[in-house]
């Protein structure tokens, strides 16, 4: 029983710390949001609401500059005040930020948040477990090499997410009548939208590439025999 003790021990400190980051984080979100009623969203939101037989979907704007989306763990969406600042601005549409509130559906829809705290304690159990195997062999350098494997790990299957997410959001759009267009334009907008990932390694990143959720998304189009040439209602 002691041998187990240690990896007992971070998965309790694992559960203490996550439920304390979303204590943070439904704090913070108290305090620094406002429903979205935007008047050229309002539309948007009765769309996909109608598409999932549900009434108009009541999504938050989280008064913040960058610009993202945010399932809450208590699903709650939330479009951050960048994206709506873009939307005025010109630079996005309301069809994509439509895209944005599908995909965070997705997220609520697949249980992701209490998923991602599975992966994070094992994410640091593997830091543990590597860290320990291989700072005997590899004096130095075996920690940090545990991290950066724990780090992989967590970020391929946070990347599964996305593109799960990214499936949902295609199905929805499709149902509401707007099609695939959108979600694919804001991909292509994203990186100078937030900064970008560039030279990054792909498999450290917590979201794909541009170009793979482009591609995946154009395999559901195949699949359901849509016509990719088709704008969005």
């Amino acid at each position: 029983m002691l041998k187990f003790t240690p990896i007992l021990l971070i998965l309790l400190y694992t559960a203490a710390m996550w439920y304390f980051s979303l204590w943070r984080l439904k704090a913070e979100l108290q305090t620094k949001s406002t429903p979205l009623d935007h008047p050229r969203l309002q539309p948007m939101l009765a769309r996909l609401g109608k598409a999932m037989d549900l009434p108009p979907i009541r999504a938050h704007i989280y008064e913040i500059a960058p610009v993202n989306g945010l399932a809450a763990p208590d699903g709650r969406i939330f479009l951050t005040r960048g994206f709506i600042d873009r939307l005025d601005r010109g630079e996005v549409t309301e069809p994509e930020l439509a895209s944005v509130i599908a995909h965070e559906l997705g997220h609520v829809a697949h249980g992701h948040s209490r998923k991602r705290m599975v992966d994070f304690a094992g994410q640091n159990v593997i830091r543990m477990v590597l860290a320990g195997l291989l700072g005997r062999l590899l004096p130095g350098i075996g920690a940090w090499i545990a991290g950066i494997v724990a780090t992989a790990v967590a970020a391929r299957l946070s990347r599964e997410d996305e593109f799960e997410a990214d499936a949902f959001a295609s199905a929805l759009m499709v149902k509401a009548g707007l099609g695939t267009a959108p979600q694919k334009s804001l991909f292509r907008k994203l990186e100078g939208l937030t900064g970008g990932t560039k030279g990054q390694p792909a498999w450290l990143m917590s979201h794909p590439k541009t170009e793979a959720r482009i591609a995946a998304i154009e395999r559901l189009e195949a699949r359901w025999g849509l016509d990719r040439a088709c704008p969005a209602k």
